[in-house]
């Protein structure tokens, strides 16, 4: 682990919601708040905490519920977009904040897109790093190319058997994942670092009770939930990406009318693994 970003952090423990969340926190200044997407943890920013705490900002990356050090509750229910955002907004409590710079990638930018939506007052700006909004996701999984791209979800649905070969062969799957996908591929040091906050099993399902509690979801349900986001909105983009189609990253104007865009084409659903300081410098700019 990245010796300059642990010398820059404090780990932590909050009861929020009904359950333990780790964070990491460094820095002093206004808050921002990182959210991880799957199969991932707080780690996945390490680039990006050292830079934002030099920049001025109070830092806090959180495992969320499920992964790594956080409480791993037992069934679909406790995962729902709902109970996701309400930890957010827990945490926010619990650190003592009115709002944050809210960041996001992958299930982290869903939750975050969620959570503009649904706590308004609890977001000054909105940063979604590889993650379509709401809308445009729905729309993608009534077309074939986005069907094609996210057949694991599909897959994800079937009880206990996706967790069986994501951790079969020593979690071949997993560790395929870290070294195929990322434009550079992740040192064996970084594999280790994310097969050890794999390796209670209960993890695994967490992580794959996110998906199934999204298709539990009606369509009504999720269209009533839909609300227009008027805070400035960034959105950074891997076009190589192999789960999210390019053509569905800008969000419509009518939901999201003020929204700064940058297209990377050469970078992928781990935009801020491949462009570690470009990422960093948008963030702080658009905060600033």
């Amino acid at each position: 682990m990245s010796h300059k970003v642990e010398t820059m952090i404090e780990h932590r423990f909050a009861e929020v919601n009904g359950v333990k969340l780790h964070y990491v926190i460094g820095g002093k200044g206004p808050t921002v708040m990182l959210l991880h997407g799957f199969p991932d943890f707080w780690y996945t920013w390490k680039e990006q905490i050292p830079m934002l705490i030099e920049a001025g900002y109070r830092v806090v990356a959180p495992d969320l519920r499920g992964y790594n050090l956080s409480s791993k509750p037992e069934g679909v229910d406790h995962y729902s977009i709902d109970t996701l955002c309400a930890d957010v907004n827990g945490l926010i409590e619990y650190l003592g904040e009115e709002h944050v710079y809210l960041t996001g990638h992958d299930w982290g930018g869903n939750i975050s897109w969620y959570f503009t939506m649904m706590y308004p007052h609890r977001v000054r700006r909105l940063a979604i790093l590889n993650m379509l909004h709401p809308e445009r996701l729905q729309t993608g999984l009534r077309t074939l190319p986005q069907l094609r791209r996210s057949w694991y979800m599909f897959f994800f649905q079937i009880p206990k058997l996706p967790e069986k070969a994501l951790a079969r062969d020593n979690n071949h799957m997993l560790r395929t994942i870290f070294k195929k996908e990322p434009k550079e591929p992740f040192s064996d040091q970084e594999v280790q670092v994310y097969l050890k906050a794999f390796e209670q099993k209960e993890t695994l399902s967490a992580a794959i009770n996110y998906y199934r509690a999204m298709f539990r979801r009606s369509s009504a349900t999720k269209k009533a939930q839909m609300r227009k986001i008027e805070q400035p909105v960034l959105i950074l983009f891997g076009d190589l990406d192999p789960h999210l189609s390019k053509d569905l990253a800008d969000p419509l104007p009518e939901w999201v009318p003020n929204t700064e865009i940058h297209h990377y084409d050469d970078a992928t659903h781990w935009i801020q693994h491949d462009k570690p300081a470009e990422v960093s410098q948008r963030l702080i700019a658009f905060f600033k």
